[in-house]
């Protein structure tokens, strides 16, 4: 006889397939289009301004490369989001995780393929490590998420240079380096963008085809509707922020592989870059409405303004003001629209979204 919890689980996912598309879902879908439209229009000025250079190959290559890692990070950074949460830490627990990952590989003294397993599985789980340390934190102690992972980014980033005495670390094995850094899966396609897309591909599958995606929503979008039709609110967040930990950790690896460094004082900017992404991407800052689609197309823009300034001569810093504006603008807009979207909506509580682009109701 199916138990009262097990029917209400049921409930959760089995939603009216025949109600009618929701006001959010339909403003998460029409930011992922806009943001795609943004993106062709910085690439089209960029191409006219320097068309002999800006869109070749070789540029192209480049800007998809330097997007991999911070691809990689925003699959996590976006379930986070997604619940009304925030991470801080992820580009501390990247270098953490490749700290440790690095100090691994050298003590083993190995230079093939078993020892360059070893360290991406040591990167995991450190990753893993602080991002159950984040969730149990947030869940179980109530302790704010932006406090939390403020607290544990220091810490990780801490750790690390003790543990190093400040000094970057470069022993990466060359299999590792050559296969995974610098590789290529055929022609010039690089084996960094393919590992990425991999993981985008999972994630986008987990967050918009899973139970663990549609309760990821529900959390965001109402916590407590969430409780009353079975989910299990605080696992569900230690989840997510282990997830969030995980791909960190993994990051951390591909990172050592590409710069075949540590880079303990490059990521001071990391966790905020995917977070403008993110959000950039059409990721609501308050919950509810996202995609992994957006979160990569919005993760784009960053990269292409810095690589069409240096190609126009502009100095960097530019980007950090562009990017700056537009996570402003972005969230702005959001809020607005958000706003009259659910103005004179006559429901309960938010939607719960199995596949981002649809939402649905449940019928109590």
């Amino acid at each position: 006889m199916t138990s009262t919890t097990e029917r209400e689980n049921d409930d959760a996912v089995l939603l009216a397939d025949d109600q009618p598309q929701g006001r959010l879902a339909r403003l998460a879908r029409l930011q992922a289009l806009q943001i795609v439209l943004v993106l062709a229009l910085i690439i089209l000025i960029f191409a006219v301004l320097r068309p002999t250079t800006f869109l070749t190959p070789f540029n192209i290559r480049g800007i998809v490369v330097n997007t991999s890692i911070l691809a990689v990070l925003g699959v996590g950074m976006t379930f986070v989001i997604i619940t009304g949460g925030i991470d801080l830490s992820i580009g501390s627990v990247l270098v953490f995780s490749g700290v440790i990952a690095d100090k691994t590989m050298l003590l083993m003294g190995g230079k093939g393929w078993g020892t360059a397993i070893v360290g991406i599985v040591v990167a995991c789980l450190c990753g893993l490590g602080w991002g159950l340390v984040n969730g149990v934190l947030i869940a179980r102690a109530r302790v704010p998420p932006l406090i939390v992972t403020l607290g544990t980014l220091g810490m990780a980033l801490g750790f690390s240079q003790i543990i190093t005495g400040g000094i970057d670390l470069r022993d990466a094995p060359d299999v590792l380096v050559n296969s995974v850094g610098f590789g290529n899966i055929v022609g010039q396609v690089p084996t960094l963008s393919v590992i990425a897309l991999l993981v985008v591909v999972l994630g986008g599958i987990v967050l918009h085809r899973t139970r663990f995606g549609l309760y990821t929503f529900a959390v965001g979008s109402n916590a407590e509707a969430g409780r009353r039709v079975g989910v299990r609110v605080d696992r569900h967040l230690i989840k997510v922020y282990a997830l969030a930990g995980l791909v960190a950790g993994f990051a951390g690896i591909l990172n050592l592989a590409f710069f075949q460094s540590t880079t303990i004082s490059g990521q001071s900017n990391t966790n905020l870059n995917v977070i403008a992404g993110v959000v950039i991407g059409g990721t609501s800052l308050f919950g509810g409405v996202g995609s992994i689609f957006g979160t990569v197309i919005g993760l784009f823009i960053p990269s292409v303004l810095q690589n069409g300034f240096v190609i126009l001569g502009v100095q960097s810093f530019w980007q950090q003001v562009v990017v700056g504006a537009v996570l402003i603008a972005a969230v702005f807009v959001d809020q607005a629209r958000r706003a009259a979207a659910l103005r004179g909506a006559s429901l309960q509580f938010p939607f719960l979204s199995r596949f981002g682009s649809g939402s649905r109701k449940v019928n109590r």
